[in-house]
């Protein structure tokens, strides 16, 4: 039986974990002005998602641009130091 080599970087986090979470250029093909967005895919009861499409529908917005809103107070931007 042969053994197998592990594979160098495969599945394994940087020390760093803003680079591991940052992609600093836009996808082949995307405008780089044009702001690029990542998916983010959460599990929700049904119910929660109700709740959330009706808070949103209410306040005239989409869920996701409720969502966004939430998550960017929830998690502001850092300010680095000088």
């Amino acid at each position: 039986m042969t053994t197998r080599r592990p594979r160098d970087g495969f599945a394994a986090r940087p020390a760093n974990p803003d680079a591991w979470v940052q992609q600093p250029e836009p996808p082949p093909g995307q405008n780089p002005g044009a702001g690029f967005t990542a998916r983010l895919t959460i599990d929700v009861t049904p119910a929660l998602r109700a709740r959330i499409k009706i808070a949103a529908f209410r306040r005239g917005l989409t869920a996701a641009d409720l969502l966004r809103g939430l998550l960017d107070r929830e998690f502001p931007a850092e300010e680095t130091a000088p």
